[in-house]
């Protein structure tokens, strides 16, 4: 089973992309658990929201594992979790970074969010792009300093799609990226 996780700011294709790769290829698609917890809960998350999120976020990715697809695709991952606990809560359940580093993941590819443009979803909160590129940032900082294999997706939408589908192929063929982020 080779893990794929889509990751990097909102409105960036993540969710676009994982279907466009489970299309492609097959394999199981773990959608954002917080989407799920937001429409159930009817409300903005706070603090004491991150760790039932991020719980439920493992719990829908290990029940995924269990059915061993030959391709595993993460809508996203803790990284998001911890990101956006710190911009908006300026604090982070600490048990989540370690949580992160404890489990193997194949392939990241992170989405740049230059090149497309923020689209409003009743979810989502950072229409700037600037804020967008320091959450960009922030996680491309992330995989570099735990040295996590990741490649970084940009530009339109066919351009996103023709490279996230390269990678996975290489991905599947046994190929992943030789340095922090591949060129």
């Amino acid at each position: 089973m080779k893990v794929l996780v889509l990751c990097g700011p909102e409105s960036s294709g993540k969710s676009w992309l994982s279907g466009e790769i489970q299309a492609h290829f097959g394999g199981i698609v773990v959608g954002e658990y917080v989407r799920h917890f937001i429409d159930r809960e009817g409300r903005d998350t706070c603090y004491a929201d991150i760790t039932p999120i991020a719980q439920g976020q493992l719990q829908w990715e290990d029940q995924a594992r269990l059915q061993a697809p030959e391709l595993l695709i993460l809508d996203t991952h803790l990284l998001s979790n911890m990101l956006w606990s710190r911009a908006l809560f300026d604090d982070c359940p600490p048990w989540l970074e370690q949580a992160l580093l404890s489990r193997h993941y194949h392939l990241h590819l992170l989405l740049s969010p230059q090149g497309v443009g923020w689209v409003a979803d009743g979810q989502r909160s950072q229409p700037d792009l600037a804020d967008r590129q320091a959450f960009f940032d922030d996680s491309l900082d992330w995989l570099q300093r735990h040295q996590r294999p990741v490649q970084i997706i940009g530009g339109d939408w066919p351009q996103r799609s023709a490279a996230g589908l390269q990678a996975v192929q290489g991905l599947l063929a046994g190929k992943t990226p030789v340095c922090a982020t591949e060129c």
